[in-house]
């Protein structure tokens, strides 16, 4: 299997829908989010590239998992790709989250709503992944 061997169309589908789920996932919970984070707005002051950065991370992510997900359990369907995107999150971004979090001395509910969120991101686009094949 190539490399470049997945389906772009599903890829990009997959990255637009998983932006979406995390503005409004971000929007319902910036509250909780930014007192977990203990700023406000004004002392994060990011700016828009983050945005931009998200875009890109979750394009990447979109794409290894389109081309992990047939490597793993050898089809691509809704279901397989709900399976890997759970057994990915669970073995690194979670695990990652809460080391670097504990690290950093961050509250437990920024890992939960920012490992749920990466959850989410995950599991729509292995859902979209699947459907496209």
């Amino acid at each position: 299997m190539s490399y470049l061997a997945v389906n772009w169309l599903a890829v990009i589908l997959a990255t637009v829908a998983s932006y979406a789920f995390g503005a409004a996932w971000y929007v319902g919970l910036s509250r909780q989010w930014m007192a977990a984070l203990y700023r406000t707005k004004e002392q994060l002051g990011v700016g828009y590239t983050p945005f931009i950065w998200s875009a890109v991370v979750e394009l990447v992510m979109a794409y290894f998992l389109a081309l992990l997900t047939p490597l793993m359990v050898g089809d691509i369907t809704a279901a397989s790709g709900l399976i890997v995107a759970a057994h990915l999150w669970f073995g690194f971004v979670l695990t990652s989250m809460i080391m670097n979090h504990r690290y950093e001395g961050m509250k437990w509910s920024l890992t939960v709503i920012d490992s749920l969120h990466l959850l989410g991101v995950l599991l729509i686009q292995g859902v979209v992944i699947g459907l496209f094949g």
